[in-house]
């Protein structure tokens, strides 16, 4: 006679399978030794420039011919030890070479898969899988899948975490995804052209080191500090311009679907229920032409930006779908603190507002770049009243809330009436917000 227990342990391990990465997965892989050569020659270039002097063009040859199998080797080993199983109630990750690590998944923990394509692996026709799991910081992956393989592996994993049956699961597919909309290439770019932050770091990258060539007339010191503020200029403009090109929002039963890239694809899903706060950011020179960013704080998720640019009236129609029932409070809703707020910060002051409504608490910071912070009333999970010995002079507090995302949004500088009074009335609408929030599901 048996137990239930051992029944299910032994059923469970007559049908799961383990499965391997593509067999391009090697050629990713084999790079290791090779990274870890040109780190140390990067790390000290002239201890490497003197090595390489001293090696005859024989002891090169020789050290290729070792170094090229030894590689290759290295490669296809991680590879025949790396395995996964999808089981009734997780996803297991075996990897390791010399030391074994072992990953338990737990469906139902699975909150966002998203699926990357870097420039080679869409050559190739492969695909990378990344999951975000509630309680972790770091992303487990599977590279690489053949790129059937990984969309029908995501539809599955995403059909178990919403409950299905695992015989079931597999038969449900892909959810059908509806486009909401498309950020033409022009738009982005002009964008970005009106951004100041780009503008500011390209001119740092040319004052600073003229500067600093007219005073110490050294090469080095201008190169120092030249390559790391192009740099910089070029991540903010380029570099932003290449990851946010073909930007699609698309809805599904899954969640808002984000495809974006130009030279590496991704596909992100914006997880149901998961989402903590909303920032619509409004830069000065986007003003006149209606423009906002929309950014997002997602517990456990990486994913930060839902639009990189739109209209106004358009982003606020994806929030909606984003935070259902919540509205994003017009401008003229926004009250500002009092005027002796400006003793506490001058000028500034104008650019903060607060509105709360039966959806969210919005928070608005900033006067040349405005930031309007939407925190669902749910998704609050602490409150707390700030005032420091200058502001409790002019009779003004803050209100923070911290959010499941680890992020706190801040109402400055209200009258200190307001905001012990605000403070009492939050406490209450996250109590009952937590209690008529819909269920953290897939497909719910």
């Amino acid at each position: 006679m048996t137990t239930p227990g051992v029944d299910d342990a032994v059923r469970e391990k007559r049908t799961v399978t383990d499965r391997r990465l593509h067999p391009v997965t090697p050629l990713r892989r084999a790079w290791a030794p090779v990274a870890v050569l040109i780190g140390w020659a990067v790390h000290d270039p002239d201890q490497a420039q003197r090595q390489l002097t001293r090696l005859t063009t024989t002891t090169i040859l020789i050290a290729l011919a070792v170094l090229i199998p030894a590689a290759a080797l290295y490669g296809f080993l991680t590879w025949w030890f790396t395995h996964f199983a999808v089981t009734d109630g997780e996803l297991r990750i075996r990897t390791g070479l010399v030391f074994r690590r072992t990953a338990h998944i737990r469906l139902e923990r699975i909150q966002a898969i998203d699926i990357t394509q870097p420039l080679l692996a869409r050559v190739a026709g492969v695909a990378k899988l990344k999951l975000d799991v509630i309680g972790t910081d770091k992303k487990d992956e599977l590279a690489f899948l053949g790129q059937d393989e990984a969309r029908a592996l995501r539809a599955e994993l995403l059909a178990r975490a919403a409950g299905f049956a695992p015989e079931t699961a597999h038969e449900v597919g892909e959810a059908p995804s509806q486009e909401l909309l498309r950020v033409p290439p022009g738009v982005l770019a002009l964008s970005l052209v009106l951004t100041g932050a780009t503008w500011g770091t390209l001119a740092a990258a040319v004052v600073v080191p003229t500067i600093l060539w007219l005073m110490t007339e050294s090469v080095w010191t201008v190169l120092a500090t030249a390559v790391p503020l192009f740099g910089a200029a070029g991540a903010s403009s380029v570099g932003r311009f290449v990851a946010e090109y073909d930007w699609t929002v698309g809805e599904s039963p899954d969640g808002l679907r984000l495809d974006h890239g130009l030279l590496d694809r991704a596909h992100e899903t914006v997880p149901p229920g998961r989402v903590q706060t909303v920032r619509i950011v409004e830069p000065l020179l986007w003003r006149r032409r209606g423009w906002v960013r929309v950014e997002l704080d997602v517990a456990g998720s990486s994913n930060s930006v839902l639009l990189p640019v739109a209209p106004r009236e358009i982003a606020a129609s994806v929030v909606a779908r984003v935070l259902p029932g919540a509205t994003v409070p017009p401008r003229a809703a926004l009250s500002r603190p009092p005027r002796r707020a400006g003793r506490c910060v001058p000028v500034w002051w104008r650019g903060y507002g607060l509105a709360v409504t039966d959806a969210v608490f919005a928070a608005r910071t900033g006067l040349l770049r405005r930031s309007l912070a939407l925190v669902p009333h749910a998704k609050v999970q602490s409150v707390r009243l700030a005032q420091g010995p200058w502001e409790r002079l002019w009779g003004v507090a803050d209100v923070h809330l911290d959010t499941g995302a680890n992020k706190t949004v801040t109402a400055r500088l209200r009258d200190a009436q307001e905001a012990a009074e605000l403070l009492e009335a939050q406490v209450e609408r996250s109590r009952t917000g937590r209690r008529d929030a819909r269920p953290d599901r897939w497909m719910a």
